[in-house]
C-alpha cells in the first residue's frame, strides 16, 4: 500500500487570495478590448453551485461537470486599492478539488443547486525574476496571479465579472495580487468605469444575495 505523500493537496488544499467584481448586463465590447491588451486563453463551461442548504464560510460547486470543488473562507487581509482605478475587498480562501462523475444524462440539476454558464478570458501573470509577465498559455505550478474577465448567464440573466486570483506562498499573495491589478488597471477602464467595494464579492455571496436565490428555476 502506498502512503499519501506529505503536503498532499487533498489534505492541505490550495491557498488563494482573490478579489472579484460582478456587474449586471452583457459585457461591453469596449471592456473586452480593454482586457484584450494581454494574451489570454478562453474557455466556456457550466459551474453548478450549492445554494441550499447554505453553508456559511463555504463555497461548494461542481466545476464544469468534472470536479467537485470546496472552498473555505479564511478571512480578508484588507482592501485592494488601485488609486483612481479600482477598490475591492480581498478574500483569502483554501480550496480542495475532487474528481466527480456527473449525474446521468437528462436527470437535471438536483434541488438546491444553481447552474451558472461562464465564458472566461484568462490571463496569467507568473512571478519571474521579480517581474510580472502576462501569458495566455497554461503554466506549470508556480507562484502566479490570474486575471479573469467572464461573461455569466444564469436564470435567463446576463452578468459579467472581473477578478484576480493569486496562488503560491501565502506571504507573497498580497503583493502578487496588487502587482497584477496595478498592471491591468494601468490603463483606465472604458467610460471612466471604476469597480468599487459595492460590486466586490465572491460568486457564492452574489448567488446568495440575488433575488430568487432560493428558487430552483433554471434558464
Amino acid at each position: 500500500m502506498t502512503a499519501e505523500p506529505p503536503g498532499s493537496l487533498v489534505t492541505e488544499g490550495v491557498r488563494s487570495l482573490e478579489v472579484r467584481w460582478i456587474f449586471p448586463g452583457q459585457l461591453e465590447t469596449a471592456v473586452a478590448g480593454w482586457f484584450g491588451r494581454f494574451p489570454a486563453r478562453t474557455e466556456s463551461r457550466v459551474d453548478t453551485y450549492l445554494l441550499d442548504p447554505r453553508l456559511p464560510g463555504l463555497s461548494v460547486k461542481v466545476r464544469g461537470g468534472g470536479a467537485l470543488e470546496v472552498k473555505a473562507y479564511r478571512g480578508s487581509p484588507g482592501i485592494l486599492q488601485v488609486p483612481g482605478r479600482a477598490r475591492g475587498r480581498m478574500q483569502s480562501w483554501q480550496k480542495w478539488s475532487f474528481p466527480y462523475s456527473p449525474l446521468r444524462p437528462g436527470s437535471g440539476d438536483p434541488a438546491g443547486w444553481r447552474p451558472v454558464r461562464k465564458r472566461r478570458r484568462i490571463s496569467r501573470f507568473p512571478l519571474a525574476s521579480g517581474q510580472l509577465e502576462a501569458r495566455g498559455l497554461r503554466l506549470g505550478e508556480q507562484p502566479q496571479c490570474e486575471a479573469e474577465l467572464t461573461e455569466v448567464r444564469t436564470l435567463g440573466q446576463d452578468w459579467w465579472t472581473l477578478g484576480f486570483e493569486a496562488t503560491g506562498p501565502a506571504d507573497l499573495l498580497p503583493s502578487k495580487l496588487a502587482a497584477a491589478a496595478a498592471l491591468v488597471f494601468a490603463q483606465a477602464m472604458p467610460g471612466g468605469m471604476e469597480p468599487g467595494t459595492d460590486e466586490a464579492r465572491s460568486y457564492a455571496e452574489w448567488l446568495g444575495q440575488r433575488p430568487g436565490a432560493d428558487s430552483d428555476a433554471v434558464e
